[in-house]
């Protein structure tokens, strides 16, 4: 059961990491993007590892169905992250790797 208390707490938790990742990601000059974006893939692998472990968890207490469907949204969401942090991140390395080429 969800008291109003934990409601209260979790929206001002979610309301205050949307804040700081914006304040975060504007603050950023253009030259990081790319290891920012190589950071942000290893926390995505570890939302996966949490999906995973919260699909058993919420599994063991009994409403299959709707624990099935979340977690399976949750793995496949920050699997496509993952694939698409890193092929921008590779796409973006090759620009650079591409100008270095043809100065020399």
């Amino acid at each position: 059961m969800i008291t109003p208390a934990l409601l209260i707490g979790s929206i001002t938790l979610f309301v205050l990491a949307i804040f700081l990742g914006f304040e975060l990601i504007t603050k950023v000059p253009s030259m990081l993007h790319t290891p920012l974006m190589s950071g942000a893939n290893a926390i995505s692998g570890i939302s996966v590892v949490g999906a995973i472990i919260g699909a058993k968890v919420a599994s063991s207490s009994g409403d299959y169905m709707t624990s099935n469907i979340l977690a399976f949204c949750a793995i496949v969401l920050a699997m496509i992250n993952i694939v698409g942090g890193f092929a921008v991140t590779n796409r973006m390395l090759n620009m650079i790797a591409g100008k270095k080429n043809r100065r020399a």
